[in-house]
């Protein structure tokens, strides 16, 4: 199990506190670090500027948005992220919701699994360096009234750029297993990942040829601390945000995940909390076992047993999203999922990372 930083959504008044994370993270041989976007700063920007001053940690799109861009655009971001990178990026896929597709994007969000397909389909093939001619129910290229012809992607880069897809419900978890090099989860528990797991394999399972490794990649909120009911607090205003208002009273794919997980009824009144702007009720209102659950929470010894019930649940990339209330609380929480996963490897619970001394 490979090692993961994220630094969730920029622009938030911390981006210099971030890259000191992304720089430090290089220096510890953690192996990714992932950025997101949703409607502030863009993903490629960000990942062009922690690129730009690492020399060998992975830069993953934890997601580009679909609706943000058309395939080629993403195909033409992800070329020149790699290649200007020495071949370090990694592109995560995601439609997004309703309300930002639609709201902000204005692209209707219908069919969203078969527009992933698509859009997957052609990413991969302008990638692949051939000429771009696709015809399907949401793109057809080039358009059959007008001049265009099929077009090649001008750019030295690796042609199979690993692609991921973000995915939360069960439809979804067996489209990444289908079409993806590796899936994107959030809210992961080791005990639920089982069921997670089972719809990631049945995707993998109508592969003609499965691939030799499917990365299972899972972001983690992390608070470092003695006291695990304050280290609770610290995180939970994290999954409050996703369960209780990322998305509407209708279509919450977080609110859905956190019922299927068994918290329908504490999960129902975390949105009806949110959605009033009782921001802090909402917080304190998620039940302290989710969050638990689906968080590396406590001191050292405490996280790196939580983080071996990961390993042993068959996650590859743990990914930390490291909470506190300023800077140095970030970044200790860094290094402790550092020295976690390095006592790991040394006990033989995982294996030592590629490239590492014995």
């Amino acid at each position: 199990m490979r090692l993961g930083l994220s630094c969730g959504f920029w622009g938030q008044g911390r981006d210099e506190e971030n890259l000191a994370l992304a720089l430090r993270a290089d220096e510890l041989g953690v192996d990714v670090v992932w950025a997101a976007e949703a409607y502030g700063p863009d993903v490629v920007s960000v990942l062009a500027w922690i690129g730009a001053r690492t020399e060998q940690i992975g830069l993953g799109a934890g997601v580009m948005q679909i609706p943000a861009r058309t395939p080629a655009a993403t195909a033409m971001a992800a070329a020149g992220l790699d290649s200007l990178s020495g071949g370090r990026f990694r592109l995560g896929l995601g439609v997004s919701g309703p309300q930002v597709s639609e709201g902000w994007h204005g692209v209707r969000f219908d069919k969203p699994l078969a527009r992933t397909r698509e859009y997957a389909d052609i990413v991969r093939l302008a990638l692949s360096h051939q000429p771009v001619a696709y015809e399907g129910e949401h793109f057809t290229l080039p358009l059959p009234d007008g001049p265009g012809k099929p077009l090649r992607l001008t750019s030295t880069h690796r042609r199979r750029i690993p692609l991921y897809l973000a995915a939360v419900g069960p439809r979804n978890l067996e489209l990444a297993g289908e079409i993806a090099d590796g899936w994107l989860g959030v809210f992961v528990a080791p005990d639920y990942f089982v069921e997670q797991r089972r719809h990631l394999e049945a995707g993998l399972a109508r592969r003609q040829e499965p691939p030799a490794a499917f990365d299972t990649s899972a972001t983690v909120a992390m608070a470092t601390g003695e006291d695990l009911e304050e280290c609770a607090r610290v995180v939970s205003p994290y999954p409050a945000l996703y369960v209780g208002g990322m998305g509407s009273r209708k279509q919450n794919f977080y609110n859905q995940l956190a019922g299927r997980m068994g918290y329908e009824k504490e999960a129902a009144r975390v949105q009806e909390l949110y959605l009033d702007k009782r921001w802090a009720e909402a917080a304190a209102a998620l039940p302290p076992q989710f969050v638990d659950d689906t968080s590396l929470l406590g001191d050292v010894d405490r996280v790196t047993e939580r983080m071996r019930r990961y390993a042993e649940a068959g996650i590859s990339t743990l990914t930390v999203a490291p909470w506190g209330k300023d800077a140095a609380a970030r970044m200790q929480a860094l290094e402790v999922a550092v020295e976690a996963h390095g006592r790991l490897v040394a006990d033989g619970s995982i294996p030592a990372p590629a490239g590492a001394s014995s």
